[in-house]
């Protein structure tokens, strides 16, 4: 765990609602593992030209008005809300990631603008269009804050408003799982070990830098169109649309590699 998330020893000033933000950072694996370079450098190869036409599509699909406000929910560094503020739109991107949204800050201008948020938590302004991109959901130890988020953003939309949820497809995740692999990046080597545990797909990653070793976990509830439906219903969400991949084909339960969602 970084030094910047460890718990301080000694505090002559407590701050509740500090101390409130730095349980949350240290309960949940994600504040921790997506505050890290590490993160960064283990998924540097992620194919971005792909996520655009992905992106391009999507909107074109949705036909958002001209200097539509689009919110990009779990943005990390913010590669893909400097390219829909590229395409037009009015952009908010917004991460849990203090690290990450520093970084994205640097691209900020007049219509892009970048700030740390929980996605649980519902946002003042109201959007045009909200995407949750790349597998961004279902990280919550507690399966109540799932349907938190899915009210959050439903809050946070217009009344004429779109939101996508791009998730991964668990029945064809789950059929072709990579047992274990190392991935060498930057001279480092990451192990990897996948596995299905109580509901959640898991990852383990083990590594060694400058000789200080590293282990973190990633765990994603293992969500399928069924579930995603059971919550959406619940939250009062209607949903539109569902496709199976990037270019916006059918969806299919066994083969297709996405689970992308269109509601409002």
């Amino acid at each position: 765990m970084p030094n910047s998330l460890k718990p301080k020893t000694q505090d002559p000033n407590p701050n509740p609602r500090a101390s409130l933000e730095q349980a949350k950072k240290t309960h949940n694996w994600f504040a921790s593992w997506f505050d890290t370079p590490y993160y960064h450098i283990l998924y540097k190869e992620r194919n971005y030209r792909e996520a655009q036409v992905f992106m391009d599509n999507l909107t074109h699909y949705l036909n958002l008005p001209e200097k539509a406000k689009v919110l990009d929910l779990a943005c990390g560094k913010g590669r893909h809300s400097i390219y829909l503020n590229q395409l037009g739109y009015k952009v908010v991107g917004a991460d849990l990631s203090e690290n990450s949204i520093a970084e994205a800050n640097k691209n900020q201008n007049e219509t892009l603008h970048f700030q740390v948020h929980d996605m649980r938590e519902t946002f003042e302004d109201k959007f045009d269009a909200i995407f949750n991109l790349f597998t961004s959901f279902g990280y919550f130890e507690n399966d109540e804050d799932n349907l938190t988020t899915l009210k959050a953003m439903k809050a946070s939309l217009t009344e004429y408003g779109f939101a996508v949820i791009d998730f991964m497809n668990v029945n064809q995740v789950i059929n072709n799982l990579v047992a274990e692999e190392v991935k060498t990046v930057e001279n480092i080597d990451f192990h990897i070990k996948r596995y299905v545990s109580e509901g959640h797909i898991c990852k383990e990653i083990d590594f060694e830098d400058q000789g200080e070793k590293f282990h973190y976990t990633e765990k994603v509830k293992a969500l399928t169109l069924k579930d995603f439906e059971e919550l959406m219903e619940e939250a009062g969400i209607y949903l539109l649309d569902i496709f199976g991949d990037y270019k916006l084909k059918k969806f299919h339960k066994t083969d297709s590699e996405r689970l992308i969602m269109i509601f409002k």
